[in-house]
């Protein structure tokens, strides 16, 4: 069947849309189920801001982290994290891409094994060696808002999640160099400069949107992080906790659940995503633009 030039646009709109309401739909209901008593669909049954109540009181007790501490400590987190990734992500993936030296190919391979590794059987063995960094003076504990980079303080879980996600990060950033013309580096080699200096100030202006897309890849990660807080948090209620057990709370199988408490939790969750992604976009939406392909 031949389909009319007029037709494509339609069905390509049609493809977009379609999808993009049903995820609309959601948040649209997230909205409103937080600002209500209860609901019937997307209609409210009575508006209310007893739902957000926990932005002004801890509903779990005085004992308990207040909520913007709690959010302190997933955006120190997340920031971590997305810097540590992106910037040794960058360097390693340049040197892949770009340097010829011993042993890179068999490199690449562990790294993409790495990454395909499952990592809940790693949790056991980073259990002792964070248990062995808690040890360390002031670096184990009492970095000032981190907690330190041992066992249940923010800085490790943040050390450990960058662990995990630098393979990722490496094959990301060496495909956007391989993308890059070796033209310019070839010239500024040749006037002089170093490698380090071509790497900050001729290669990485080229791929904004590699850095924008692996910084939203890492933070979004961090931030929506469940399981590794989890095992090295003790407990969810802890001056280290974050926003993924904070919501955690919420949830009991003896008591009731506010599914509409849940509901505003999760949306003040998702607020400082959206803001991290309104200063990303522009480099995301030209993401396909860059130099000629080059290679080794």
């Amino acid at each position: 069947m031949i389909i009319r030039p007029k037709v494509k646009p339609v069905l390509a709109y049609l493809a977009l849309i379609v999808p993009s309401t049903l995820v609309l739909l959601g948040f649209l209901w997230l909205l409103i189920t937080s600002f209500s008593t209860r609901t019937e669909g997307l209609r409210s049954l009575g508006w209310t801001l007893h739902n957000w109540r926990f932005l002004w009181e801890s509903p779990f007790g005085p004992g308990y982290p207040s909520v913007w501490r709690i959010t302190l400590n997933t955006l120190l987190m997340s920031l971590i994290m997305t810097v540590i990734v992106v910037v040794v992500s960058s360097m390693t993936g340049y040197a892949l891409a770009r340097m010829k030296f011993p042993g890179r190919k068999s490199f690449l391979s562990l790294t993409l094994i790495l990454h395909a590794f499952p990592s809940v059987t790693l949790l056991i063995p980073i259990y002792f060696v964070l248990l062995w960094i808690t040890k360390i003076p002031f670096i184990g504990r009492g970095v000032p808002l981190l907690g330190g980079f041992g066992y249940n303080t923010v800085g490790g879980v943040a050390l450990v999640m960058v662990a995990f996600q630098l393979p990722f990060g490496i094959w990301i950033m060496k495909g956007f160099f391989d993308n890059i013309s070796w033209d310019m580096e070839r010239s500024a080699l040749i006037d002089g400069a170093s490698r380090f200096k071509v790497w900050w100030q001729i290669i990485m202006p080229n791929i904004k949107p590699g850095v924008a897309a692996l910084s939203v890849f890492s933070f979004l990660t961090a931030w929506n992080a469940y399981l590794i807080p989890l095992t090295f948090m003790v407990g969810r209620s802890g001056k280290s906790a974050v926003l993924s057990l904070y919501l955690q709370n919420f949830i009991s199988e003896s008591v009731m659940t506010e599914w509409n408490a849940v509901a505003a939790v999760g949306l003040f969750q998702l607020i400082p995503v959206v803001v991290f992604f309104l200063f990303t976009q522009e480099a995301l939406l030209n993401i396909y633009g860059g130099g000629k392909k080059g290679g080794v």
